[in-house]
């Protein structure tokens, strides 16, 4: 079958004007629109240059189609996911690239309750309506614009997840990377007793201090200087739609998302004593001791926002974390947020007297793991079946390879959109070992 360059697993994403242009997004409002038999949705963007054009596209389409939008502009993904049910829509459209380069952009799909819409859940029937140009005639009766700001509704949203009297007045350092979430930090900043040293927080779609992608080493940088110059007590950057946000302990230390997740899980689980915590498979025994000693119950679900957000709402879970920095809550319509994960810490720090190192020490030196390390290689699925064949651990397949022994782990599996093998490996108390088996995979990964 015929594709659409852009139309990837979880949402639309490719390059301005080349794969995704102002004709293709209002074709696009027009097959979601009936896709999903709507009345109203809702609509925001992120900073990126093209943004504003592609909306106004979209809504366009949508209109023609005899469905009203609320227009929220600029925001983060997260306030979509908080609009479309607020607002009792019955699905809301981001425009975002995320941390992609400037040249990108995209949509992020939700429908009623902000289930999320991906490839296989929708997009391949939008795919196949606008390459057969399957669309109801444009409605006679256009559908309605109103343009809404719903950052203090979304900023009210947001307390029902800490209590601002429980955070000490710590120095933050906060770094929006030119994105988004800017704006959204000026409005919570008044709730809360911190002080922040804003970092690159003016929305800029130039980006000039680089793409909004804390996960890079070379854009931790400036939030490792800012931290150390201000003597600050933690820091905090986030990517470009603040869908997640990256932190950073008082030395300028950057901690893995690992070791956060297992963090959230502990903190959520004193209110929510019993309930089941979501996680992916790259990372696991942390987590899963964490979760098991604060009396919750460990729930592995394969990686990737579809999949959590699914299994969430299969087992009720009150949160799901990724080691990507995803972190989903149930009282969030089970969808990932850059802000709460803020707050918790915030509140977490202030609770246990402790600074995030002394937060996150033991389980670094208890599970000390490799990271995600990304190689671009040929054929992705031969080099996973040649390791599969080389390493005789106890084998689980949920979401690529996973092999365990005694003492170490790894997992391997392939990319949805590109010819890239991600790995992860962890061991128990052995940094050493972590090491030399990351190097000794790598090897094979590498080798021709």
């Amino acid at each position: 079958m015929e594709k659409i360059n852009g139309f990837k697993a979880y949402d639309i994403r490719g390059k301005v004007p080349g794969e995704l242009n102002e004709d293709l997004a209002y074709k696009i409002g027009r097959a979601y629109s009936k896709l999903i038999g709507a009345k109203n949705i809702v609509v925001g963007h992120d900073v990126r240059k093209s943004s504003v054009q592609l909306s106004e596209s979209l809504i366009k389409g949508i209109l023609d189609s005899g469905v009203n939008v609320i227009n929220i502009g600029l925001c983060g993904t997260e306030m979509i996911y908080f609009a479309t049910p607020f607002l009792s829509a019955d699905g809301g459209i981001m425009i975002t690239a995320s941390h992609n380069p400037p040249e990108y952009n995209g949509m992020k799909f939700v429908k009623k309750g902000s289930v999320p819409v991906g490839y296989d859940s929708g997009l391949n029937e939008v795919e196949k309506m606008i390459l057969k140009n399957e669309f109801d005639p444009v409605s006679v009766k256009k559908g309605s614009l109103t343009h809404k700001d719903l950052m203090q509704d979304f900023i009210n949203n947001l307390r029902k997840f800490y209590s601002k009297e429980k955070i000490k007045p710590l120095k933050v350092v906060v770094n929006g990377g030119n994105g988004c979430v800017g704006p959204a930090l000026d409005a919570i900043e008044k709730d809360l007793p911190i002080k922040m040293v804003k970092v690159f927080t003016e929305p800029d779609s130039s980006f000039p201090n680089g793409v909004p992608n804390p996960l890079l080493p070379g854009n931790r940088q400036s939030t490792i200087d800012a931290v150390l110059e201000n003597k600050a007590d933690l820091g905090v950057a986030w990517d470009g739609d603040y869908d997640r946000c990256f932190f950073f302990d008082e030395k300028g230390n950057f901690i893995e998302g690992y070791y956060i997740v297992g963090l959230l899980a502990k903190s959520i689980l004193r209110t929510h004593p019993g309930e089941n915590i979501v996680h992916d498979p790259r990372l696991v025994w942390n987590t899963v001791e964490v979760v098991k000693n604060s009396g919750g119950v460990p729930v592995e679900s394969k990686s990737g926002h579809a999949f959590i957000k699914e299994k969430m709402r299969e087992v009720n879970a009150v949160y799901g974390g990724e080691m990507s920095a995803h972190h989903y809550f149930r009282e969030n319509s089970y969808s990932d947020s850059g802000m709460i994960p803020f707050l918790l810490v915030l509140q977490l720090i202030s609770e246990e007297n402790k600074p995030l190192s002394g937060l996150v020490e033991e389980m670094v030196k208890n599970y000390p793991c490799s990271g995600e390390i990304n190689t671009t290689i040929e054929n992705p699925a031969e080099k996973i079946k040649e390791l599969d064949s080389k390493y005789e651990g106890k084998k689980e397949r949920l979401d690529g390879l996973s092999v365990e022994f005694p003492d170490w782990r790894f997992n391997v599996r392939m990319s949805n959109t590109e010819p890239i093998l991600r790995l992860n490996v962890e061991s128990r108390k052995d940094e050493k070992l972590m090491q030399e088996k990351t190097d000794e995979l790598l090897g094979i990964i590498r080798s021709k």
